[in-house]
C-alpha cells in the first residue's frame, strides 16, 4: 500500500512572459495606490514661493469679479420637435 501513494511535489509550469507582466503590473498597482493614500493622509508643508509680486503691498479688501450676465429666461417654453430622418 505505500507504493502506491506518490509523495512527490506536484509539477507547476513556468510562468508565461505576460503573467510575469500581470503579476508586477499589480505589484506597482498596490505601490502607487499605498502612496496615494499616503499622500491624502499625511499634510504636506507649504512652503512659501518668492515671486516679483511680493514685493507690491496687497489690498485687505479681495478683488471681486465681475459676473456674467444671467440668460434671460423666456416666458414661453419654445416646442420641442422632433428630428426627420
Amino acid at each position: 500500500m505505500a507504493a502506491e501513494l506518490d509523495f512527490s511535489p506536484p509539477e507547476i509550469p513556468e510562468p508565461t512572459f505576460m503573467e510575469n507582466v500581470l503579476r508586477y503590473g499589480l505589484f506597482f498597482g498596490a505601490i502607487f495606490q499605498l502612496i496615494c493614500v499616503l499622500a491624502i493622509i499625511l499634510p504636506v508643508p507649504k512652503t512659501h514661493k518668492t515671486d516679483s509680486d511680493g514685493f507690491e503691498p496687497k489690498n485687505s479688501e479681495p478683488v471681486k469679479k465681475p459676473k456674467a450676465a444671467a440668460p434671460q429666461i423666456n416666458k414661453k417654453p419654445k416646442k420641442e420637435t422632433k428630428k426627420k430622418r
